[in-house]
């Protein structure tokens, strides 16, 4: 038997097979109870009627007033029991069906047996029995009450000389019990299964609704449903940045007019669907209308998308074109650079050259490895493998790796690291970032001032870490900023032009940024990364 009451279910103590859920069971017994408050309460109104029905002869009026009394307190009692929930649901409600089927026996026998028809009560309780209860416990009920009928009869016939013919409407009786049983646990396994299934559909509906709801407020296109009136009704946060409102509300005219107008025009001409709006914040964006009809009413869903971002994907689909292309044709040139180079490097040592043909063949080898050098950027681009993470201890990390790097490149340059204090840890491709770091310090180098150190700091914004690599010279013209990062764009006649955008390409791997900015008369080349924590020292 389960009596514990915080359980899913509440079983019938002889079968495990059969159950239904807690507060639909606590609703069914407190349903009930009050169906045998208003029975107790018109079984004691019976008894003070001045006329009462020709099958209600009360031949023992005494036990009809003393039983109905029991009963109606016994009633009150169980009421404060549901309500307080003390005593496990099983054992209140078998103890119900037990105090129904003693009482109303006797409140049958004190009314003359069976012929008073007060039997059929016990109908109702026996079918209460199988909704509450259920199982084997129903058919237990059908049985007691078939038994405490006939042994009343029985009674009846050896010390009030009752009829013996009343036996037989006892044992009719007694059937209809087990009949009304059996209907009872079926209708209830039934309604069971019912609400067990429509629980289930509900809980899935609300999940999907809280998915939708999730997928649609993290989408990067914005979205807004409007009325039949152009009133806000829903939005995303997408839709809230882009137009750089926190809260939207009311008519779409108040917040954006020209959004609004964009949407006139497409009321009056619905074939064009497409607009690009500029939205009075500043940002430009391309607009996509729809009509929804939904029951009796029709909504407008308005889908915004940054042109920036549009734009930004479009580059990124070209530059992915392009590195195709360029790596299938650096693949092709490569060979024939290798042959040229080669010839140049033995016609170099063959003997009798002039001190002028020995300069052109220098040209040809010094050219050939710069081309050779593109060669190998292109292709190391297009094989450029995923971001495998690992954690970095920037305070151990950075002082070796610098050292490494001023040994690789034999500079006496000094470097000087600023790093504020806590052991700062960051998530990031070890090896990207030391390519990172190596194609800025080449930068730094080449372009920088030579008699100024090259400075690193390492500094916390947040939950983001950002280290700067600077070096002391003259700004970056602003017309070289705008391609700054753009592949095999640059102002050196000796660079590839890669460098910076492969490093710019890696931290997007990493879900970092390279940005440049220009203060305190330096050239200031930052990393941000974002997914970064700090563990502060005890001091």
């Amino acid at each position: 038997m389960n009596s514990d009451i915080s359980s899913t279910v509440y079983p019938c103590p002889f079968s495990k097979k059969y159950g239904i859920p807690v507060e639909q069971a606590w609703a069914l017994l407190k349903i009930f109870f009050i169906y045998r408050l208003l029975t107790a309460i018109v079984i004691i109104g019976l008894y003070f009627s001045p006329s009462l029905p020709a099958s209600l002869k009360m031949l023992d009026r005494p036990l009809y007033f003393n039983v109905g009394g029991v009963y109606f307190i016994l009633i009150l009692l169980s009421g404060v029991l549901i309500l307080w929930r003390k005593i496990s649901y099983t054992a209140q409600a078998q103890l119900t069906i037990f105090i129904d089927i003693i009482c109303l026996t006797l409140l049958m026998h004190a009314c003359g047996g069976v012929s008073s028809g007060i039997g059929i009560l016990l109908v109702i309780s026996i079918a209460a029995g199988g909704m509450l209860v259920g199982g084997r416990c129903a058919f237990l009920f059908a049985a007691m009450a078939s038994l405490a009928v006939l042994f009343e009869q029985v009674y009846a016939i050896l010390h009030n000389n009752a009829s013996t013919s009343s036996l037989t409407y006892s044992g009719m009786l007694g059937a209809s019990y087990f009949t009304i049983a059996l209907l009872s646990v079926v209708m209830a396994q039934r309604t069971e299964r019912s609400e067990l299934l429509a629980h289930e559909r509900q809980k899935t509906i609300v999940q999907l609704e809280e998915l939708n709801q999730h997928i649609i407020q993290y989408m990067q296109s914005g979205i807004l449903i409007l009325d039949i009136d152009a009133r806000v009704e829903l939005y995303n946060q997408a839709a809230a940045q882009l137009l750089q409102q926190h809260h939207l509300a009311g008519k779409l005219s108040v917040q954006e007019k020209a959004l609004a107008e964009a949407l006139q025009q497409w009321q009056r001409h619905p074939e064009s669907d497409f607009k690009i709006v500029m939205l009075s914040c500043g940002n430009e964006v391309q607009v996509r209308f729809s009509s929804l009809k939904i029951a009796e009413n029709t909504f407008y869903m308005l889908i915004l998308e940054d042109i920036a971002l549009y734009n930004q994907r479009l580059q990124q689909s070209k530059l992915a074109s392009l590195g195709r292309l360029t790596a299938s044709m650096a693949h092709e040139i490569r060979n024939p650079l290798g042959a040229i180079s080669h010839a140049a490097q033995l016609l170099s040592e063959a003997p009798g050259l002039s001190p002028q043909d020995l300069r052109l063949t220098e040209i040809i080898h010094t050219h050939s490895q710069r081309v050779n050098e593109i060669i190998e950027s292109i292709l190391h681009l297009s094989r450029r493998k995923i971001s495998r993470k690992s954690t970095i201890h920037l305070e151990q990390w950075l002082p070796d790796f610098v050292e490494n790097l001023r040994e690789e490149l034999e500079t006496d340059r000094s470097i000087r690291i600023n790093m504020v204090a806590g052991d700062i840890r960051i998530e990031i491709d070890e090896g990207h970032l030391r390519q990172i770091l190596s194609n800025l310090f080449r930068n730094a180098l080449k372009y920088g001032d030579d008699k100024q150190p090259i400075f690193i700091d390492v500094t916390l914004v947040q939950d983001k870490v950002q280290i700067h690599v600077m070096n002391s010279g003259p700004e970056i013209d602003e017309q070289v900023q705008q391609h700054l990062f753009e592949p095999f764009f640059t102002t050196s006649t000796s660079g590839t032009g890669l460098g910076l955008y492969i490093s710019r390409e890696l931290a997007a791997l990493n879900q970092a940024r390279l940005n440049y900015t220009y203060q305190n008369d330096k050239n200031d080349f930052t990393l941000t990364v974002i997914n970064a924590r700090q563990q502060t020292l005890d001091v």
